[in-house]
């Protein structure tokens, strides 16, 4: 009896070892190779076409094959758009229009296609001058103002950028330049602005005023927009359009980066920059616009 309960149990054991043998034997030889779920080679490529009845209007279509998002850059920096992504290129110029496709598992790759563009939209192009602070040029169409005795903070411009430095003590110093508008016509103004690091007690401000800008004296007409870190922006490292990173509130109380004119003649854009305990990194802005509605 004894000796037939432990042959039973030994043929248990054998059927268990050889079946667990089977089962470990379908399992991968390595550790780590995935589970065939992250596409190796996501297909980035896209069509622009241009919108009929549109000026400088154009449709980029990705395709859509194993492709879960699309994130685009028509020369502001990525942001995270629809595969079927409308766009508008105002100015004349040739622009190099990036897509990243994504797919399952994260896996992204990138196409990037040229576009020139002949002319500028009369309606929206953009009426500042040397907005791209492109060569020297371009800098001459700035006025600087410098407001404070110390002479402590100073706009610096190189290819593509102006910065404002300043070591402190409340200095601060503006640009800016004239431009023609029309009366009740609604404009936009933007820029890109960034700085690498934040600040305390800081503030970067964009007026539309009709009052001519005098040396020395603070401009203050027609407050549009911009960075403060009593307002809660600019505290930390920033990088993007002031009408999505800024949190300063316009004359009016609201924030909004659309401004119109009671008459038509000119204008004058100032951006002033200073502080107590400014951003070692100092502030740059790129890409200055003001454009029609």
């Amino acid at each position: 009896m004894k000796l037939n309960i432990v042959l039973k149990r030994s043929i248990y054991l054998m059927f268990a070892m050889a079946t667990l043998g089977s089962l470990t034997s379908c399992q991968p030889d390595t550790i780590g190779e995935g589970n065939g779920l992250t596409d190796t080679n996501v297909d980035a490529t896209f069509t622009i076409t241009p919108i009929a009845g549109k000026t400088n209007t154009y449709q980029l279509m990705a395709q859509t094959q194993s492709v879960i998002s699309s994130k685009w850059d028509i020369g502001d920096g990525l942001y995270m758009g629809k595969m079927n992504e409308e766009i508008s290129l105002p100015d004349a110029g040739t622009y190099q229009i990036k897509h990243v496709a994504i797919g399952r598992g994260g896996a992204e790759n990138t196409t990037t296609k040229e576009i020139v563009v002949a002319t500028s939209d009369p309606l929206k192009g953009n009426l500042v001058q040397g907005g791209t602070f492109a060569d020297a040029t371009d800098y001459a169409k700035w006025t600087v103002m410098n407001l404070s005795p110390s002479g402590a903070a100073k706009w610096t411009f190189k290819t593509g950028s102006a910065t404002i430095n300043s070591n402190g003590g409340w200095s601060q110093e503006a640009i800016y330049q004239a431009i023609d508008v029309v009366k009740d016509k609604e404009y936009k103004i933007d820029m890109l602005v960034s700085s690498q690091n934040g600040s305390d007690e800081t503030w970067f401000e964009v007026y539309a005023g009709t009052t001519v800008p005098v040396l020395g004296v603070e401009y203050k007409d027609n407050k549009v927009m911009g960075l403060s870190t009593w307002d809660g922006c600019a505290k930390a490292a920033f990088s993007g359009k002031l009408s999505v990173v800024g949190c300063v509130k316009n004359d009016s109380g609201s924030i909004s980066n659309v401004v119109k004119f009671s008459q038509t003649g000119k204008i004058y854009l100032v951006i002033r920059s200073g502080g107590n305990v400014f951003t070692s990194s100092g502030i740059t802005v790129a890409k200055v616009e003001l454009r029609g509605v």
